[in-house]
């Protein structure tokens, strides 16, 4: 009996759960980019990696505002193509796949040595790989 009352309640919260806007999951999502992406840089810069070019050194917090800034951007574009789109999820996972590649390019282009590039790139990708599966089940096939 315990088995069965356990499965109802899981599917009552998987439905209230689908419920709920896409912009609120992407908020979740956004923090925890956002924190991840920090601690990366926290411990690279503790492995030596520099994060400096030209112009400076990233200041610590910039890591966590810009992941919330584009997270953030994903998050108002997934709530747009949720309704105008015609195969929101599709459409979505393909604009923002090639937005995180073109992402790496300035990691390459603005004078970073090649450790600080590569860890940078990772980072992109690691934010993506957070937000962008989140916000892609919360759409429409």
């Amino acid at each position: 009996m315990s088995t069965i009352t356990t499965a109802q309640q899981n599917t009552r919260s998987t439905r209230a759960a689908a419920r709920k806007p896409v912009w609120v999951h992407g908020l979740g999502a956004t923090v925890v980019a956002s924190a991840v992406v920090t601690v990366l840089a926290v411990v690279a810069s503790a492995a030596g990696v520099s994060f400096e070019t030209a112009s400076g050194t990233i200041p610590l917090a910039g890591y966590a505002q810009l992941t919330a800034l584009f997270s953030l951007i994903g998050v108002a574009m997934a709530a747009v193509m949720a309704r105008v789109a015609r195969h929101p999820r599709r459409t979505f996972v393909v604009t923002t796949v090639v937005l995180t590649v073109a992402s790496l390019v300035p990691d390459v282009t603005f004078g970073f040595d090649a450790a600080s590039a590569v860890v940078l790139m990772l980072m992109h990708v690691v934010a993506a790989a957070i937000v962008i599966p989140v916000l892609a089940r919360r759409l429409a096939q």
